[in-house]
């Protein structure tokens, strides 16, 4: 049986999914270009935009944002939480201090049922 998935949580895995293809296109791109050219910052720039990884990247953020924004919620209810909510609140209010915490809290929102 499928677990069943909150909307942040599928939100985040289309996001992810979208980025992950566009970073293998933009790979792509990037390998052809250098083998007709040498790949400056223009050239970085303009393959940036035409294969819509900033687009991608920015809707991943957004994604992740929520998806922590509605673990922080969902979690409030659990018993754990009350428990340790000095420690709780601090892992989620210094979420941005380092992309190893923030990838780990994003694991564990994506193990919230």
């Amino acid at each position: 049986m499928k677990p069943i998935l909150s909307k942040a949580q599928i939100d985040y895995m289309k996001a992810k999914n979208k980025f992950e293809n566009t970073a293998k296109v933009m790979e792509k791109e990037i390998a052809a270009k250098r083998a007709l050219q040498e790949i400056t910052q223009e050239v970085m720039e303009e393959l940036v935009q035409t294969t819509g990884f900033h687009d991608a990247y920015n809707e991943l953020i957004l994604a992740e944002n929520a998806l922590i924004d509605w673990s922080h919620t969902t979690i409030k209810h659990e018993k754990t939480y009350k428990e340790n909510k000095a420690a709780i609140d601090a892992l989620y209010n210094n979420v941005n201090s380092s992309p190893e915490k923030r990838q780990e809290l994003i694991q564990l929102s994506m193990k919230i049922r």
